[in-house]
């Protein structure tokens, strides 16, 4: 047993050796026997080999545990790569050499990265198929919680979970259209009851709660039984939308007829604009809310039936209405008509009725329509002859300021009206262009119409004569009156050659004077003037009042140039 051990002393460590050269000192000091010395050491030489045999053991079982987990291993594995289908991607080493520990360790990276891939894999297949479940449920009216699925984990391939994502992309794609479906229905449905003024959250919860309650599209029921129920309803509603419609339009019609028949006024007609503006609108063309409503037909019956007992009370007013009208056109167009017998004329067709109302007014709008064409062909020349009137008046006023000796000095207003005399030269020196253009298109409109073109009852163009002798003998009388102021002042320088002194100035001749234009005299001497309609009339004008000195007159101030 001495050579057991042998003692380091330099190194410190214990040692069996160690150990036992302590143990035999430890004797010595004693005094120890030798056979008791003998005894001790084959004493632990036993305890020695017990725990050896222990350790064999130990170790032996742990082997066939390394063995087991080793075949356990590949075994998983194998099964692994048969689920998942996918041997070919997958690194497992091919080990058959090394220790066990070894070839355990050279599985268990792959075996891990397996057992990780299943898992995952068991988790996709669980989700897509319950997606799956969910949606066929929707599609089937169902409405019970989708229950965990047990995934079949002998085939956990990806070529079959692609299978399950087809499956599951279609169910989406029917859903999404399905859905879309839904949405269109039910905002059909809101449209129409908005136009029907028919309760429309009532209306779609009788088809399915869930189109009302529900919080989000996803929410909403796509079943079968819902889209069936949906079309039907828009099919129903938009038959009574079709029929609301063309019963609004035979009222407005009627509203129409009676309320052109009675000159009814426009703030009356628009009471009722809802009805009459969809007397030619098609059924998609009104979608305005609540404008087919069944309340408002009946108030447009009621209206019909006031309308009705009112019509025969109204009529004689109306038809002296039209009558109006067509005295007034016919006055702004200064064409003349006996106006009390065409009110006697109507007055006894009504009285009389052998003229129906509608047949009757009818009449009247055709003659109005005619005097408003006959109003529109005399127009330019009634403009034309507005001009030459005006452009007469500040002949005249022109005339009055030339007589005028203190119209220069420094008044107050005696700038305005140097101002407006300037204006008015210039006027006045384009009335015979004026005067040949209204001559010309008087005559061409005479030829066109086979008519006489009258104003105010008298031929124009005799009043266009008659100006231009008018207007001949004031010029005329304009060169007589500077012949004698010539002679005037010749005689006055000889006679200042003669005496020395200057006479007092000779007053003219004749301090009056003709006043051209269409307000000379009798039948011509007319005024426009504005009477409380607007319409243009006429008065006589037998004298002109003589304008004051230095009289400042703003209303021709910013008079336009007249053209031809």
């Amino acid at each position: 047993m001495a050579g057991v051990g042998v003692q380091n002393p330099h190194s410190g460590e214990t040692t069996c050796g160690s150990l036992l050269l302590q143990l035999q000192k430890i004797w010595d000091e004693v005094g120890e026997s030798d056979e008791e010395r003998d005894k001790m050491l084959l004493q632990l030489e036993q305890e020695c080999l017990n725990v050896y045999k222990r350790k064999v053991d130990q170790a032996a079982k742990s082997k066939a545990r390394l063995l087991q987990a080793l075949a356990d291993a590949k075994h998983e594995l194998s099964t692994l790569l048969v689920s998942l289908g996918e041997k070919s991607s997958v690194n497992i080493p091919d080990k058959t050499s090394g220790t066990i520990k070894e070839r355990i360790a050279s599985i268990a990276p792959a075996l891990e990265q397996m057992l990780k891939q299943k898992e995952e894999r068991v988790k996709e297949f669980s989700d897509v198929q319950t997606r799956i479940q969910k949606i066929c449920g929707e599609f089937a009216g169902s409405n019970e919680l989708v229950q965990s699925l047990k995934v079949d984990e002998s085939d956990l391939s990806l070529k079959k979970l692609k299978e399950f994502h087809d499956d599951l992309q279609e169910l989406e794609k029917e859903k999404s259209q399905r859905l879309n479906k839904v949405l269109e229905y039910v905002n059909t449905l809101h449209d129409i009851c908005g136009v029907l003024g028919i309760d429309f959250y009532s209306t779609v919860k009788d088809v399915h709660p869930s189109l009302i309650d529900a919080k989000g599209a996803q929410s909403k029921s796509i079943s079968n039984d819902t889209l069936a129920k949906l079309k039907n309803a828009v099919i129903a509603l938009k038959e009574v939308k079709k029929q609301r419609l063309c019963k609004y339009q035979d009222l407005a019609a009627k509203l129409t007829e009676l309320w052109n028949l009675m000159d009814t006024s426009e703030d009356e007609r628009s009471v009722f604009n809802h009805v009459t503006s969809n007397i030619s609108a098609s059924v998609d063309d009104v979608t305005a809310p609540g404008a087919l409503a069944l309340y408002l037909i009946e108030q447009a019956e009621v209206e019909i039936e006031r309308l009705d007992r009112l019509k025969a009370s109204r009529m004689k007013e109306i038809a002296l209405k039209r009558q109006s009208e067509l005295v007034e056109i016919f006055a702004r167009a200064h064409i003349q008509i006996d106006t009390k017998a065409a009110d006697e004329k109507i007055l006894s067709s009504i009285e009389s009725g052998n003229v129906e109302p509608s047949t009757l007014l009818a009449d009247m709008d055709a003659q109005i329509s005619k005097a408003k064409e006959e109003a529109l062909s005399r127009k330019d020349i009634l403009d034309k002859v507005d001009k030459w009137m005006s452009a007469c008046e500040e002949e005249s006023w022109l005339e009055d300021y030339n007589r005028d000796d203190n119209r220069y000095n420094g008044s107050r207003g005696a700038h305005l009206n140097l101002k407006r005399a300037e204006k008015a030269r210039v006027l006045v020196s384009k009335i015979p262009g004026l005067v040949e253009t209204l001559v010309s298109k008087t005559r061409t409109w005479e030829e066109e119409h086979g008519l006489t073109f009258a104003y105010d009852g008298v031929p124009l163009l005799t009043m266009l004569d008659k100006y231009a002798v008018l207007r001949h003998e004031r010029e005329e009388e304009k060169r007589r009156m500077r012949d004698q102021k010539k002679m005037n002042e010749q005689l006055n320088a000889e006679q200042e050659s003669l005496f020395g002194t200057k006479p007092s100035p000779l007053r003219p001749l004749s301090s009056s004077k003709k006043v051209l234009g269409p307000r000379s005299n009798g039948a011509l001497n007319r005024r426009l003037s504005i009477n409380q309609n607007g319409s243009r009339s006429l008065k006589r004008e037998n004298t002109r009042p003589v304008a004051p000195l230095n009289y400042v007159a703003l209303s021709k101030m910013d008079a336009a140039p007249v053209t031809p």
